[in-house]
């Protein structure tokens, strides 16, 4: 009786020590993203999350919803901005539109290729507009890129910026964006990806414009006719947090999400480019006609008033060091 007395004491010791000692903690972050599966930032995504997985030791788990399971790309980063969401990787363009210092990266054939564009954005430049989003309410992890956007429409040939008055072309949901397509004479529909489909197959619009991964992510190849490689703008990629989320993140998790997002960038430059260089064959299997004698001389000179007025708003001197950016 007594030896029982004794082992059921210690048995409430074991139990007192136990819940002073609770199992570690688990942090779990929804991430939300518009890509399809196969899409570059998906895959992308995926390694980032196994990385922060790993790394942690579990204590911070990524959950990945893509395909726009948590809503269009602006609903997911006005969701990360007011904390009803953890975090989403997304198109620059649309975050623009809650950070302008965004917006300089939206103009048409800023960057020389894709080196230069990362160059940019990876350097003193790209960190300078990253460490100003906290201002807008999101955190900026690291800057990546889903290439050259190019024009698809299934009216005719685009060669001349002649060639595109008239059309009716789905643009991304961003002033500038707008702003460029109407002064070539384009009449600009914005409106959410997920919308993009059905609208150019019961013929809401003639075109879209998209890197080509999105472009075949998209299906876009199944119901239109051409593709022209514009090569008009060059689509930055950011991956977001949530404040809130960020700040209740322990400091070696921080510097661990920091890494992976860096190392997921450079998985992505490398999924874009590989899409970009099947893709076209892809498009032509599924019966689009590709254009690649483009005048981009004749686009960027009708362009020419816009140009005067971005060196005004962004300065002649920002314009430069991208420009001059090796």
């Amino acid at each position: 009786m007594k030896r029982r007395t004794l082992l059921a004491a210690a048995s409430m010791v074991l139990i007192g020590v136990s819940g002073l000692a609770p199992a570690q903690a688990q942090t779990t972050l929804n991430l939300g993203f518009i890509g399809a599966a196969q899409a570059p930032e998906a895959i992308a995504m995926r390694q980032f999350a196994e990385e922060v997985g790993a790394k942690t030791g579990g204590r911070v788990t990524i959950r990945l919803h893509g395909g726009a399971a948590l809503g269009g790309d602006r609903e997911v980063v006005e969701g990360v901005q007011l904390g009803t969401a953890d975090m989403t990787v997304v198109s620059s363009s649309v975050v623009a539109n809650f950070v302008p210092e965004l917006k300089v990266f939206d103009i048409p054939f800023l960057f020389r290729d894709f080196d230069h564009a990362e160059a940019v954005l990876t350097g003193p430049i790209g960190q300078a507009v990253l460490d100003k989003m906290p201002n807008n309410g999101l955190v900026g992890l690291a800057f990546g890129g889903m290439g050259f956007r190019q024009l698809t429409n299934t009216a005719r040939p685009v060669k001349t910026p002649a060639d595109v008055k008239g059309m009716k072309v789905r643009t991304q949901q961003n002033d500038m964006h707008i702003e460029v397509w109407r002064a070539l004479g384009v009449l600009p529909t914005p409106m959410a990806i997920p919308e993009v489909y059905t609208a150019l197959q019961q013929g809401v619009v003639d075109g879209q414009e998209n890197p080509i991964g999105a472009i075949i992510n998209n299906r876009f190849g199944e119901v239109q006719k051409y593709i022209s490689l514009t090569d008009h703008a060059f689509t930055p990629l950011v991956l977001l947090i949530s404040p809130s989320v960020y700040e209740a993140l322990k400091d070696e998790d921080k510097k661990i999400i920091s890494e992976a997002a860096k190392s997921a960038m450079a998985r992505n430059r490398k999924e874009v480019e590989a899409v970009a260089k099947s893709g076209l064959d892809t498009l032509r299997s599924q019966g689009m006609t590709v254009v690649t004698d483009v005048d981009k001389a004749a686009f960027r000179a009708q362009l020419g008033q816009l140009y005067e007025r971005y060196s005004t708003t962004f300065g002649a001197s920002t314009l430069k060091a991208i420009q001059d950016t090796k």
